[in-house]
């Protein structure tokens, strides 16, 4: 019999939130329920695979980027997911979901919800000094040094201490970009690794400028979310 490779088309499944109660108070719990559509039934799809441990992970960023989550809503057994959550402040907050749909591709889907109420202003600015966290302190290198739209630019970091580094959720480490107006928002994971010294991301900002980036590690069972904020130039 004659094999065929067979490449599922990159479809978009839609993705749809429902919240209750139907007015969410910042600092009060509020219950997401996600489900995603197959395209072709327009009915909710019941099965995915497993991506780095879990079967969705969800990034929840406030509009003045400051609250920053990544988070992983339980799946029920009709096929939807459902998550407890608490936003901090009225505004504006936009939400990735990466999840991988049986039959098909990975799939991310970016949303936004809005929280009655005030949201601080954003005081946001480049920012590229080392970043403490939990238990380690993380140190950026660029390279190029100067950032550019539409260009692949490697990130660096150097961890301190490095002993003890273990992998979260299956990667070394987990990292979250995002535009200051929350249009653009890239999840991605380690190019490198290279043992006792650092670990290497490679990016492509596709615009000029300010990014804020959100970087997790694992060390000693602790997770460590480093920030840093990239200005990035045109071409």
């Amino acid at each position: 019999m004659k094999l065929v490779l067979h490449v599922p088309d990159r479809i978009e499944y839609p993705l749809e939130i429902e919240q209750s109660p139907d007015l969410i108070r910042p600092g009060e719990t509020a219950i997401l329920t996600f489900r995603v559509l197959n395209p072709e039934t327009n009915k909710p799809a019941e099965h995915f695979e497993i991506v780095h441990e879990k079967l969705m992970h969800l990034f929840v960023v406030s509009e003045n980027l400051e609250f920053f989550g990544h988070l992983h809503p339980v799946p029920q057994p009709d096929g939807s997911f459902r998550l407890p959550v608490q936003f901090p402040y009225g505004g504006m907050y936009r939400l990735l979901a990466d999840f991988y749909p049986s039959g098909s591709v990975p799939q991310l889907a970016v949303a936004t919800l809005f929280v009655p109420g005030n949201c601080p202003p954003a005081h946001l600015s480049p920012s590229l000094a080392p970043s403490k966290a939990e238990n380690l302190t993380a140190s950026l290198r660029m390279d190029p040094e100067q950032p550019l739209a539409a260009l692949q630019t490697k990130l660096f970091f150097t961890l301190n201490p490095v002993e003890g580094l273990e992998p979260y959720l299956g990667a070394w480490g987990h990292m979250l970009a995002a535009s200051a107006d929350l249009v653009d928002m890239l999840h991605l994971h380690p190019f490198l690794v290279t043992p006792g010294s650092g670990v290497q991301f490679n990016i492509v900002f596709p615009r000029p400028g300010l990014y804020r980036i959100w970087t997790q590690f694992q060390r000693r069972g602790v997770v460590n979310t480093v920030v840093f904020t990239v200005p990035v130039k045109s071409l």
